[in-house]
């Protein structure tokens, strides 16, 4: 294919206190990088749009969505999400939203397509969690399916920490397989069941954890057959990471990602990335990091 697309907002970045371990300006960041990258030119930017408030209900609560929509959420929902609840922040949960569906879309149409964000998978069906107010993963898988895009689609979750909240919106429904490796002692303290779940020892290092990533894609493909994957790409399991407990090096990372998308090519099964998590003082390093999926869809594809 001539061109990577790559799905972002100018609004995605948002204001957090300069302590605060979530850095808000790692997306603009990130998409300077790709920007200025040595594979560029192989990259095609669109920008995502608004999000239509019907499809938002099929992930969330309608009560909950208004109390988002309008900055009214209590005290303890602003607590659980643990960011600063402001308008830039409301904006930019709305447009993250549709910018994973939109990148969704693209990777039918093209066989890989980038968002450069997405991965809130800590959001519940009636409550943020753990910096997400809303699971933009679950949203497009719903959707995908209620609009008759696909029938099938995989939620692959290799962010270090448990997708407690897709599992809890996603749990029961039809043609959605959920699949997460995580650190087994890190957040959520309390996990969720879904499809397949993968817990890893602390301090995995990068040859253990490909073994691992090798066998469950094998296991996943005798259970399930995918119309689309929807993959978080997690910087999170990265050694120095503030919030992670493995110790994959930036090289075991790339490698991961080259498996997941070389695996899923391989099959004819088209695969939309998001970001995840990534967590360092330096928003600099932490694009640095995300650059990983990008790079490995240029090599791949």
């Amino acid at each position: 294919m001539s061109q990577i697309p790559v799905v972002y907002n100018d609004a995605y970045d948002f204001h957090v206190p300069p302590t605060h371990r979530f850095n808000g300006t790692k997306f603009s960041k990130l998409v300077n990088h790709l920007q200025r990258s040595d594979f560029s030119k192989q990259l095609d930017f669109i920008h995502s749009s608004p999000v239509r408030y019907e499809d938002i209900k099929r992930a969330h609560a309608n009560d909950y969505v208004q109390r988002v929509a309008t900055g009214a959420l209590l005290r303890e929902e602003v607590r659980q999400i643990n960011l600063p609840i402001n308008t830039q922040l409301i904006k930019r949960s709305f447009l993250a939203l549709n910018g994973t569906y939109k990148t969704a879309l693209k990777a039918l149409q093209t066989g890989v397509a980038c968002h450069a964000a997405g991965g809130t998978h800590h959001a519940h069906y009636s409550h943020g969690s753990g910096f997400c107010v809303f699971n933009d993963l679950a949203f497009t898988a719903l959707n995908l399916i209620e609009h008759g895009m696909v029938e099938t689609v995989l939620i692959l979750d290799l962010d270090v920490h448990q997708g407690d909240g897709t599992i809890d919106i996603c749990h029961g429904k039809r043609g959605i397989y959920t699949c997460s490796l995580h650190c087994e002692q890190n957040f959520p303290f309390q996990k969720r069941q879904g499809t397949r779940d993968v817990p890893l020892d602390s301090h995995l290092e990068d040859n253990a954890y490909l073994d691992q990533l090798h066998r469950t894609l094998a296991d996943i493909s005798r259970d399930f057959t995918p119309q689309l994957v929807l993959y978080d790409a997690g910087v999170d399991v990265f050694l120095g990471d503030q919030l992670g407990n493995l110790d994959l090096t930036l090289e075991g990372i790339f490698k991961r990602d080259c498996i997941v998308l070389e695996h899923f090519k391989n099959c004819n099964i088209p695969i939309a990335t998001v970001i995840g998590g990534g967590y360092s003082p330096s928003d600099t390093d932490i694009a640095q990091r995300h650059l990983s999926i990008f790079r490995a869809a240029i090599d791949v594809f």
